[in-house]
């Protein structure tokens, strides 16, 4: 009953012109009602941590009551099993890093399942490693600087994936990695000018690109010692 009631309540917030504009965004809309992100944080609110439901609404297959089951979950009784399952089901890069944003980062086995995912081949799978990587590096305040720079040797393994959602989620992390504290900002900006000088296209966009935000003065002032 709960599960059809929230149900009901997506569909009155979706608007056909934002269901509309989701493919412009690369975003899979096939199962989506158009639904903002702010509106789908405000009903989570609403509804509080409630795992049994986030575990309904995400059975639905519905888009926007996915990403709102990855609001509501609790972080605690998340098992390396169901995030297997979740990943599995990424059908588009949204949904990816909301599930990672909001939930995956906070369990246990994220710096673990980063590494795991980030040596998977379908592209959405991989991209989940590699959002993980710079989700942690943006949540997890008392992780040790060994655990980022463990990552960088996979972030170089993947630097020559030309798919799109994968090599922009590998210069994502390389570049939150690199935002992380100064000792790690100058990690990443040796990462980033080998794989700037790479004779790999792929691996020399991701490189370059990280190379701009890391080494801008402007930035680097922000970044903490």
């Amino acid at each position: 009953m709960e599960t059809r009631k929230v149900l009901r309540r997506l569909e009155t917030l979706g608007n056909p012109e934002d269901r509309a504009g989701m493919a412009r965004f690369g975003i899979n809309a096939e199962k989506a009602y158009g639904i903002r992100i702010p509106k789908l944080r405000a009903l989570a609110e609403e509804l509080k941590k409630d795992h049994p439901l986030a575990l309904a609404l995400w059975g639905t297959g519905m888009h926007e009551a996915r990403i709102l089951a990855s609001m509501i979950a609790d972080p605690k009784q998340v098992t390396p099993d169901l995030m297997d399952a979740w990943t599995a089901d990424f059908n588009s890069w949204d949904l990816c890093d909301q599930v990672i944003g909001n939930l995956f980062d906070r369990t246990p086995h994220a710096f673990a399942k980063a590494r795991e995912y980030s040596r998977r081949q379908p592209e959405f799978e991989k991209r989940a490693g590699f959002a993980l990587m710079a989700w942690t590096a943006v949540h997890d305040k008392k992780a040790a600087d060994a655990d980022f720079e463990a990552f960088l040797p996979f972030i170089e393994d993947a630097a020559t994936d030309p798919r799109n959602f994968v090599k922009k989620a590998v210069n994502w992390a390389l570049r939150q990695i690199g935002k992380r504290n100064r000792a790690l900002n100058r990690k990443a900006v040796t990462l980033s000018k080998r794989l700037a000088a790479s004779a790999d296209k792929t691996a020399r966009w991701v490189g370059t690109d990280a190379l701009k935000e890391l080494t801008d003065p402007k930035h680097v002032e922000k970044i903490k010692k």
